[in-house]
């Protein structure tokens, strides 16, 4: 079995694919976007609705990359607290 550093070394840890949502309102939410991203398609033309998915797209990249510095920030949190229960 790999060390934890040769897994983060060889790229097997890969936390983005691992995060599943607990909070029930979760698949909720997910549901009503689709019925409203259907319910968009049928209202706008073609060229319209692609309009429509590449701005989400740019929000759904806005939001990865927040939520990528977010868990940095986490966990170099998480490291200085550990690094001063050694001070």
């Amino acid at each position: 079995m790999k060390s934890m550093l040769e897994a983060l070394f060889y790229g097997d840890i890969r936390p983005e694919e691992q995060v599943v949502p607990r909070n029930p309102e979760y698949r909720n939410i997910s549901r009503r976007l689709s019925e409203a991203m259907e319910l968009w398609k049928e209202k706008l033309s073609s060229k319209e609705f692609n309009q429509l998915e590449a701005m989400l797209d740019l929000r759904s990249q806005s939001e990865s990359i927040y939520a990528t510095n977010t868990f940095i920030n986490g966990f170099q949190l998480g490291a200085l607290i550990i690094m001063e229960l050694f001070l």
